[in-house]
């Protein structure tokens, strides 16, 4: 259990939730609870369960100053959040997924002949992809996670912003990663407001809603 009460209350989830921009920097958040957040938030779906996301956990002085430079209008954000979650897709996810099938088939998740046939038929469908598709399908699956990402960690009590306003070019040289294998998604900070977000304003059902 972490700091803050969890909550199943779907209005708080969803209702409750806020962009908050300063937060209080008093608060962090385990690795634990991390841990807890991050594996509740990769029970969303992804295509063919391959799990192209990947995360990379900012919460050190050190990491922080590393990103600050590459963030230009959220440097409250960075500073005060307890942690700053860099999104990244895997473009050679594909080389997970015999794993991914056998797990599934020893723990009675789908039959053996199913396993199979995806390995023989989606496989080769997956390596023949041009790199623009295989982004595609990943920028979907990655945005699915970071959303239930922000709503986990709000059930957790804590707040989070989405920001996509960062150097995009930079960020994987600046921490060490591959930038043709990982490109980067978003950023999410996350920690406890230091005051509420301000409401915001969702158009109407009827004008972005059409029933055929």
């Amino acid at each position: 259990m972490g700091k803050y009460q969890k909550t199943n209350d779907f209005n708080e989830i969803v209702f409750g939730r806020r962009t908050v921009k300063v937060y209080d920097p008093e608060v962090k958040i385990s690795h634990e609870e991390m841990t807890e957040i991050l594996e509740e938030a990769t029970r969303a779906p992804s295509s063919i369960n391959l799990q192209p996301w990947r995360f990379l956990i900012i919460e050190s002085d050190e990491g922080k100053e590393k990103l600050s430079p590459l963030v230009t209008y959220n440097q409250k954000q960075i500073k005060t959040a307890a942690a700053v979650i860099a999104v990244f897709m895997d473009m050679k996810h594909i080389e997970n997924m015999e794993r991914i099938l056998n797990k599934e088939v020893e723990l009675g998740y789908k039959p053996a002949d199913i396993r199979d046939l995806q390995l023989n038929t989606v496989k080769p469908g997956y390596t023949s992809m041009s790199e623009s598709e295989l982004r595609q399908f990943n920028t979907l699956d990655t945005g699915l996670v970071s959303m239930q990402l922000m709503l986990v960690a709000r059930a957790h009590g804590y707040d989070t912003n989405a920001i996509g306003g960062y150097d995009r070019s930079r960020i994987n040289d600046v921490f060490g990663l591959d930038k043709e294998r990982y490109p980067t998604v978003m950023l999410i900070t996350i920690g406890k407001g230091a005051r509420e977000g301000h409401r915001s304003y969702r158009l109407p059902v009827d004008e972005v809603a059409t029933w055929v």
